[in-house]
């Protein structure tokens, strides 16, 4: 391998999308040199080193190297770390960072800011765009708008080697979490991803202006500009006044960019409970789209509008120019929630001393007007329903079982990766004869048989040519099913009456 060549290839790269200086370029070189343990420089000929658009063609050349020449073993957890050492060297300081932010936020606005350190996460290769860009998306129309669907095919698979590292590794509370600031600049480990190449913008969104925040991009962008926002203080995620006020006022200073958080219990939270973040970015989902059905009038906040959101999940929209007002009378919903008990919804509020009901809020700007949309979520298990009553019943678990955060709850369904082999085999077998017998006999599809047999007793239009396109169809309206299951209140008369009784409480508090 020509090393030199790919070296040179790595600093023009740098140069073009400004992560280094001219002046830097002999300080970063002997960095390269030293980290591949070359003791000399050897310029490569001008006309055999282009400058490429993007890194990543740059980075696996110069893992296969390091693989040959024994300074790293070849499996894809290491083979990542290093890479991520290697464009950590290519990384400027995090004041850096900070300053240039500010000066392009100073000088052009905030959203030119934004766009800028959305560039830089990408350019650094802390947003992996080569994998992303894998990712199936389509959407699927419903009575709702249509929904988006995502396969997340990002994320490599492991090689039993990493495996089994990760089995035998000594556990380690630093950082505390993949969320902490502490990730700044970490050379990660074989159960923790290396994170030279990542920084994070300091934020001032807290009543308390010593409290601190930081905003990052999500490494796997399931949608644009995916933001993460995240406290730098690691304490576990809270749904209450203060992070309605937080997140009012992030889109106040980021109006380009919404801003709403997973709740704060299980099986209706996300998937990192242990660390208070919001997620948000430039991106309008179809839940935004959707249109308030029924008004609302909350006494004593007659400055406010208000309306339930034609959605299959039960969402309350407030809308007015005051965030304070705003965040005093979700609060005040908040309250009257997390207390609230409807059995002939199957809504309760406490078994014991265990808490059920909260709320996934999202805020967003329009025009003057500040948006906040309360999603009332409740978490009760039942001998019928192990996972939850409002989380995907068994009868969906073939497309989609994990819980319905954030992102879901929005319209966007991330599905698992698996899907994308499985819809395939499901499509060959449905445009056969006795296609659904023969899915239930293959072991690796056996799971959607019953789906495979409604689709057939629905369908006459199956033929080889359409069959991706219908099959995509049906997953959306599979998708829809899972969020009509999240749903406290069912879309039917007794579900839209005990809606109402529960608007009706919260204004006699």
């Amino acid at each position: 391998m020509k090393i030199y060549e790919e070296l040179d290839r790595l600093c023009r790269y740098a140069e073009k999308n400004g992560l280094i200086a001219a002046p830097d370029a002999i300080y970063v070189r002997n960095r390269l040199l030293s980290l591949f343990r070359l003791e000399e420089w050897i310029d490569p000929q001008e006309e055999a080193v282009d400058t490429p658009d993007r890194a990543q063609e740059t980075l696996d050349r110069l893992c296969d190297y390091a693989a040959e020449k024994g300074l790293i073993e070849d499996t894809p957890t290491i083979r990542d770390i290093f890479d991520t050492e290697i464009m950590g060297i290519l990384t400027p300081f995090p004041s850096t960072v900070t300053s240039a932010f500010q000066d392009i936020r100073a000088k052009s606005g905030i959203a030119a800011a934004t766009e800028w350190f959305y560039a830089f996460s990408r350019a650094t290769n802390y947003i992996r765009v080569e994998r992303i860009e894998k990712n199936l998306y389509w959407l699927a129309p419903t009575e709702y708008g249509d929904l988006e669907i995502t396969i997340n095919l990002s994320k490599p698979e492991k090689d039993p080697r990493d495996i089994a590292r990760e089995k035998t590794a000594a556990a380690k509370s630093y950082p505390k979490c993949l969320l902490c600031y502490e990730n700044v600049g970490y050379g990660g480990r074989i159960n923790h991803p290396a994170r030279q190449n990542h920084r994070a913008i300091p934020l001032s969104i807290d009543p308390d202006p010593a409290e601190k925040w930081y905003l990052q991009y999500s490494p796997y962008i399931y949608y644009n500009e995916h933001a993460i926002v995240f406290s730098g203080e690691h304490r576990p995620m809270v749904i209450d006044r203060r992070a309605f006020e937080r997140i009012l006022r992030f889109v106040g200073e980021i109006p380009h960019y919404f801003l709403g958080s997973n709740a704060d219990l299980p099986i209706v939270g996300g998937s990192i409970l242990t660390h208070d973040h919001y997620q948000g970015g430039n991106h309008e989902f179809p839940m935004a789209k959707a249109p308030v059905e029924t008004p609302l009038a909350f006494q004593g906040y007659e400055d406010i509008g208000g309306g339930i959101v034609k959605w299959p999940m039960s969402v309350i929209r407030l809308r007015g120019e005051n965030p304070g007002r705003l965040a005093e009378l979700a609060d005040k919903i908040l309250g009257a929630w997390r207390a609230w008990s409807d059995p002939d919804c199957d809504i309760l509020a406490r078994t014991d001393d265990t808490p059920h009901n909260t709320i996934t809020p999202i805020a967003r700007r329009r025009g003057k007007e500040y948006e906040l949309d309360l999603v009332l979520r409740n978490n009760r298990t039942t001998a019928e329903f192990p996972l939850g009553i409002f989380h995907p019943h068994a009868e969906v678990h073939n497309i989609k079982k994990e819980n319905i955060g954030l992102i879901e709850v929005m319209g966007l369904a991330v599905l698992p990766g698996r899907l994308k082999d499985e819809l395939a085999l499901v499509g060959n077998y449905l445009t056969e004869k006795d296609g659904p017998a023969k899915i239930e006999a293959d072991p690796l599809v056996a799971k959607h048989a019953d789906w495979a047999r409604d689709i057939v007793g629905r369908r006459r239009d199956l033929a080889p040519g359409n069959i991706r396109e219908i099959l995509r169809e049906e997953v959306g309206g599979t998708i829809l099913r899972v969020l009509e299951f999240a749903g406290v209140y069912k879309r039917t008369p007794a579900g839209r009456e005990g809606f109402l009784k529960f608007i009706r409480n919260v204004n006699q508090i």
